[in-house]
């Protein structure tokens, strides 16, 4: 093997550890009990939430409140960006959205990834698509590092279950 493969090797099983332990985050966050979601990591920079709506969400005109298209993307957009940053939890610091068509009952898949920035402020984007595949809403998010270890973190320092 050549002399890089090792390493290459070894930050790859670092970094899929990273992202199995911000997924345990994401589903360890009290506000999370509150919504029937999923995150994955994908991969650097890509992440995707599984995101099922129900009329609970509905605001009186029978779609989504407008708080669900912020909490889809923003989650979607600050996950994929935070990837990039292995010691310290992001802070959503401006939050940008678009809807172009009303949320219903039934899956939303929120898509993220990172844009740009990798030491202080990271910007990512965020897409949400419907069941029919249609794009339903766009954001885009600046995060910055905040003096919150990931590591001191319930969720992102817990062991998986063998």
């Amino acid at each position: 093997m050549p002399p890089d493969s090792a390493s290459d090797a070894a930050d790859q099983a670092g970094a899929r550890l990273h992202y199995r332990a911000l997924e345990r985050l994401y589903a360890s966050a009290p506000i999370n009990s509150k919504f029937a979601s999923r995150l994955s990591i994908i991969e650097k920079g890509v992440s995707r939430l599984h995101f099922d709506v129900s009329e609970q969400d509905f605001h009186a005109a029978g779609a989504a409140h407008g708080t669900i298209y912020f909490k889809m993307l923003d989650d979607a957009a600050f996950y994929a960006a935070n990837t990039l940053s292995t010691d310290f939890f992001l802070l959503t610091t401006s939050f940008n959205m678009n809807f172009t068509k009303p949320v219903r009952a039934g899956e939303v898949i929120a898509e993220g990834r990172w844009v740009s920035g990798r030491r202080r402020v990271f910007v990512a984007e965020s897409r949400l698509i419907d069941a029919e595949g249609d794009e339903i809403g766009r954001g885009t998010g600046t995060f910055m590092r905040s003096r919150i270890a990931l590591s001191g973190l319930p969720g992102y320092s817990d062991q998986p279950e063998p």
